[in-house]
């Protein structure tokens, strides 16, 4: 089960982190709204620095849970 919480965090992580950076390259170099993240709020450029960073820590966390070996009992 933990492997499957891992993989599901991590895959949100990447979306939502890949979202946060075109959000903020969109806006800040070419003046245009890329993604979906525009749909859903109206965030400043700079906030997309903080989505970005959400989804890293997103991706790391999963990694971590995903690679938690679980323990065993001694019968």
């Amino acid at each position: 089960m933990r492997t499957t919480i891992g993989y599901t965090v991590e895959s949100i992580g990447y979306v939502v982190g890949a979202q946060g950076l075109i959000s903020f390259i969109s806006r800040t170099f070419f003046g245009t709204e890329w993604g979906w993240m525009h749909k859903v709020v109206d965030l400043p450029s700079i906030a997309d620095l903080g989505i970005v960073v959400v989804g890293l820590a997103l991706i790391v966390g999963g990694a971590k849970t995903r690679k938690t070996p679980e323990r065993q009992e001694a019968a």
